[in-house]
């Protein structure tokens, strides 16, 4: 499939829309060689519910997109509002050295950062092209879930979300 590229006033406007979009922040995990590859994703959301399946969107030029391929599976921690800090440090370029000083394991063949109150181990069902990322299709091999707020990203900065008072 062949994209065109969009002119530069088309992708500064898109890029101004998509900050005004709430969405949930992930560190996507895999390994290799031993080694715990991570990064901060945002373009992350379910799939299906039956079979329960996730996509993910990794930039085509990403290391861990090239080991995800390799390795088939990965994991999603679902950060929570008190992990900013881990989120920033995910966001940074640095393969296995990202992993220094934080707290992980091993999870179903994947690292799992413990503290993140949702946590997916995933296996690959299929990579889709999209322009520059690839989107990764993952099924859901095991779901768990633990109280706390969720960490978000909109407008260029993290916040959590706040329920409204219903309207009647």
């Amino acid at each position: 499939m062949r994209f065109l590229p969009a002119d530069e006033g088309l992708q500064t406007t898109f890029r101004e829309v998509m900050a005004g979009v709430a969405t949930p922040v992930s560190v996507v995990t895999s390994m290799a060689d031993g080694l715990p590859h991570g990064s901060t994703v945002s373009a992350f959301t379910s799939l299906s519910m039956d079979p329960p399946m996730v996509l993910v969107s990794l930039d085509r030029n990403s290391g861990l997109l090239a080991l995800i391929r390799q390795a088939g599976r990965f994991g999603i921690n679902i950060l929570g509002a008190t992990q900013s800090s881990v989120a920033l440090a995910f966001a940074k370029k640095g393969g296995p050295g990202k992993f220094n000083g934080m707290r992980w394991n091993v999870d179903h063949g994947v690292p799992r950062l413990p503290g993140a109150p949702g946590w997916l181990a995933c296996t690959v069902a299929e990579m889709v092209d999209g322009g520059d990322h690839v989107v990764v299709l993952g099924n859901v091999a095991v779901a768990e879930t633990a109280a706390g707020e969720p960490l978000t990203y909109h407008g260029r900065a993290f916040g959590t979300h706040a329920v409204l008072d219903a309207v009647s």
